[in-house]
């Protein structure tokens, strides 16, 4: 069967864009703890400076599509980034109080949220064998975390924080999934983009949050965040949900705890056990099983 034109073959392998962007993405929670910074802060120059760097781009070759825009394309696009902008400042905030493995890994509960709310954004029915690898990828992150989820009420916080932003995370890539059919990376990423920055530097100057001042090694954090894990990695995603289902895209995510508790065993010098090295097969069986279901 011939795909409609929207959706035609892509010339670049899904699977190895997906790779790149979990490789991309997991630098995230390193950079965030080595950004000395107040959260909201942190969130809102990932995002600001990613756009500041697209928008020209744009302006020159996406300018009439974006000028051509539906009213319910635009308020799709800026409400995916309203629910970006929500995830980030959620799972940030959840770093200054848990770790970033227990951190990752709850905010990339997504996978459960998203085969709970597809039928009802996108109207897809999930294949019986990415519903497995879901339930794969969960138990996988709930090992991984395992060891924090006793350490206090501070955790605890933390823990509610990104579960909170999984959530949000998941409505973001609903949406994106049915706009990507109609739109351009380019296209919907700046508009995406765009209103989450928005939102989050309304938020950092209606608090009165310090925006300067930061040393060299935090506005390197910055810009790393923005170029790595926004541009490169957040794009690699949104590139591939062309294509691949929001379950497919979202269980791939969850490569990114097990990427993300690596880095952060070797630069912060937190441990790994033998259940999280568990969970981490438990993740990569599932992110298998994910792409098998969707040929």
């Amino acid at each position: 069967m011939t795909l409609p034109a929207a959706v035609a073959p892509p010339k670049t392998s899904p699977a190895a864009i997906l790779t790149l962007g979990v490789l991309a993405v997991s630098t995230g929670a390193i950079f965030v703890r080595t950004a000395h910074a107040p959260a909201l802060v942190t969130a809102a120059y990932r995002v600001g400076i990613a756009v500041a760097v697209l928008l020209p781009v744009a302006a020159v070759k996406a300018r009439g599509e974006l000028l051509g825009l539906t009213r319910g394309e635009l308020r799709l696009a800026v409400l995916s980034g309203v629910f970006l902008a929500l995830h980030f400042a959620l799972w940030i905030s959840s770093l200054d109080f848990t770790t970033v493995s227990n951190s990752v890994v709850l905010v990339d509960t997504n996978p459960l949220w998203v085969g709970i709310m597809t039928p009802l954004v996108t109207g897809e029915r999930l294949r019986p064998l990415m519903v497995v690898s879901i339930a794969l990828s969960v138990i996988g992150g709930v090992l991984i975390g395992a060891g924090d989820f006793s350490i206090g009420p501070q955790a605890l916080l933390g823990d509610g924080l990104a579960l909170s932003g999984g959530i949000c995370s998941a409505a973001y890539l609903l949406l994106g999934r049915r706009l990507r059919a109609r739109l351009s990376l380019l296209g919907y990423i700046v508009v995406c983009y765009g209103s989450a920055a928005v939102l989050l530097w309304l938020a950092v100057l209606l608090l009165g949050l310090p925006v300067s001042g930061f040393t060299p090694a935090t506005w390197s954090s910055f810009l790393g965040l923005a170029l790595v894990s926004q541009i490169l990695g957040h794009s690699s995603y949104n590139w591939a949900l062309r294509w691949c289902s929001a379950g497919l895209i979202a269980v791939s995510m969850l490569g990114e705890p097990v990427i993300s508790s690596i880095l952060a065993y070797f630069l912060l010098d937190e441990g790994l056990t033998l259940i999280q090295f568990a969970g981490g097969g438990s993740i990569l069986i599932a992110i298998y099983l994910a792409a098998v279901s969707e040929r």
